[in-house]
């Protein structure tokens, strides 16, 4: 009977050791995610499941995850860091006046023969409201341009609302890839 007894009591603490793993590796290092929506095409798609790194901080071009005003949590692209200008003339992206390509867009850009594929703006003529983007927080947009509730929309997203970044699409199996 004791030896039974001490049998249980081992697979009870693996098992409890295994969860208390599990929950902190995905409490504090890594989260799946669904894509919900068409806002990052053509980079992402609705229905993608992706890897979340919620180590590091973000940097220009990364995909993160945010919780958004509206009580959702969004996937959008890193544009702009704190104390950065951004802005969109004829199609350019100008970060600190210096125009930046966006091989990710091209695609996209090629499909479209009714204007600009990203509207013209400053950041001043956004939610932002300021010349810079604010210290503390990042300025993001979708992939896909014309149908994007992002920054232009929303303002600039503070750092204690990402939750992390995102490069893995690990879902459907066929789709398995890096995104950049």
């Amino acid at each position: 009977m004791t030896k039974e007894k001490n049998e249980l009591w081992e697979w009870t603490k693996a098992l409890l050791i295994a969860v208390a793993l599990a929950a902190i590796i995905r409490y504090f290092l890594f989260t799946p995610i669904v894509v919900d929506g068409y806002s990052m095409t053509p980079t992402l798609h609705n229905g993608d499941k992706m890897i979340v790194n919620k180590l590091g901080k973000p940097d220009r071009f990364d995909i993160i995850v945010f919780h958004a005003p509206e009580h959702k949590d969004y996937i959008k692209r890193v544009i702009g860091l704190p104390g950065d200008t951004v802005e969109y003339r004829d199609d350019i992206l100008y970060i600190n006046g210096e125009a930046y390509e966006e091989p990710y867009l091209e695609k996209s850009k090629q499909e479209i023969f009714d204007g600009p594929f990203t509207e013209d703006f400053t950041l001043e003529e956004t939610p932002v409201g300021t010349k810079t983007v604010p210290e503390g927080e990042v300025f993001v947009m979708g992939d896909n341009r014309r149908s994007s509730k992002d920054s232009r929309h929303i303002g600039t997203i503070s750092m204690d609302e990402i939750i992390g970044d995102t490069r893995i699409v690990f879902w459907p199996l066929q789709d398995i890839r890096m995104v950049k």
